[in-house]
């Protein structure tokens, strides 16, 4: 039966505050409270990294309960262990004295043992005239079955996270397969090539790639799972227009031959390239490669730097050109959060309302309206609206917002700007998406 008393360490070890407050809270314990002293210790396993703890200490308070007994813990009985360092080490697997000493400072620091020190210091206990135990000087095991609850609700946290973890991982696994595959479908249906639309999302896929961390948080990855989820939305809307714009052009009096890959051994691979040229730098501005006096094809087709698809998304950009497909309005909104004040009531919860902002902001920043019209016509109104918020994040370090759009807007013209990068950084800008590396 645990006792009242309150004593302090034997020799030079000083007596604590924290362990005055774990005496006393053992004081507490019903004398009818159980519980099964190896379901404990999983727990006490589980839980590890929320108790501060090292294994090896587990190890040792392992060979502690094994001195025990009984397969319970019962707040009725006397709770201590009194083995010797010669024993204890036999049943750590030979844990050096040393070591043992070390471990169960350990665990009396966090609380997991206290000790019961006779007046030298030895361990023992003395049983009475019937052979039943009497006063024993030791460990005390109480606290382990006073916060027995508080353990168990520490593994199940700790495994809950895990599971999540785990489920994220699979997740980000699967959209990663997804997005790769349906690439790779979507450039054979092309004849092979990797332009417009494609070679945008391919630029994409690799900038958020590149900069997943090796060891990630459960943060980044949620972070990251909402762009890739977009991007692949996005692959299978434009797969799908496909597929509706050959059933429309597969009749008799039209017929269309199917363009396939006749290289069926070649491999497209979308993983990050991580090889740099020398001279090969980043534009300030949108984040993108730039090089010196050399700019190969190969170059601009990693970053995305290739004139749109034709045929994908239908605008009203001059002479018939052709503008992308605007970014998911989530990702946008979370890049640049700074127009969501200029909205209506000081929200944003459409495309319409995004564009009555950028109109509003584009007056603040001093964009003419011709400007701002040049730009809806080459990159259409969404993609238009989503630069002015990208500007108004960076609007201090900006000069004039107005030659800033049009210059944007005679590179999107040539095909020489895209959207992806600009908004990427201003993700990592915002903390969005983790950029370090273990």
């Amino acid at each position: 039966m645990i006792t009242g008393n309150v004593t302090t360490p034997f020799g030079r070890r000083p007596m604590t505050y924290g362990m005055l407050v774990d005496q006393l809270a053992i004081q507490d314990i019903d004398q009818n409270a159980s519980v099964d002293k190896w379901k404990l210790y999983r727990w006490l396993c589980e839980a590890r990294p929320r108790l501060g703890i090292s294994d090896r200490a587990l190890s040792l308070l392992n060979a502690l309960l094994s001195f025990y007994p009984k397969s319970e813990l019962v707040g009725s009985d006397s709770l201590i262990v009194f083995p010797s360092n010669a024993q204890l080490s036999l049943r750590a697997h030979g844990m050096a004295e040393a070591t043992i000493r070390r471990h169960i400072a350990a665990l009396v620091e966090a609380g997991l043992l206290i000790r019961r020190d006779s007046a030298n210091g030895k361990r023992f206990a003395r049983r009475d005239s019937e052979g039943d135990l009497g006063q024993a000087f030791g460990f005390s095991l109480a606290p382990l079955l006073q916060r027995a609850a508080e353990i168990e609700s520490l593994a199940a946290s700790v495994v809950a996270e895990r599971i999540h973890y785990q489920g994220l991982k699979e997740r980000l696994t699967i959209c990663r397969r997804d997005i790769v595959k349906l690439l790779q479908t979507a450039i054979e249906e092309n004849g092979g090539e990797e332009d417009g639309d494609l070679a945008h999302m391919s630029a994409l896929y690799r900038d958020v790639v590149s900069r997943l961390p090796r060891q990630p948080e459960a943060f980044e990855l949620d972070a990251i799972l909402i762009v890739l989820d977009a991007l692949r939305e996005n692959l299978v809307k434009l797969l799908t227009e496909w597929c509706k714009s050959e059933k429309k052009n597969g009749n008799d009096a039209q017929f269309e031959r199917h363009i396939q890959n006749s290289n069926t051994n070649a491999q497209y691979e979308l993983e990050p390239r991580f090889e740099k040229k020398q001279g090969q730098g980043r534009d300030p501005d949108n984040g993108t490669p730039q090089s010196g006096a050399d700019t190969g094809s190969s170059v601009r087709r990693d970053l995305g730097h290739i004139p749109q698809r034709p045929d994908t998304y239908p605008g009203s950009g001059p002479s018939g050109d052709i503008v992308m497909k605007p970014f998911p309005l989530g990702m946008v909104l979370s890049a640049c959060p700074e127009i969501r004040n200029y909205g209506p009531g000081g929200a944003i919860g459409t495309w319409r309302d995004f564009l009555g902002a950028a109109v509003i902001v584009r007056s603040m920043l001093g964009v003419s309206p011709s400007a701002f019209e040049e730009a809806c016509a080459v990159m259409g109104p969404e993609n238009a609206a989503t630069a002015i918020a990208c500007i108004l994040e960076r609007a201090g370090h900006v000069n004039s917002a107005g030659g800033y759009l049009r210059d944007l807007t005679r590179r999107a013209e040539r095909g020489e700007f895209s959207l992806g990068p600009m908004l990427m950084a201003q993700l990592r800008a915002n903390g969005e998406i983790g950029v370090k590396r273990a």
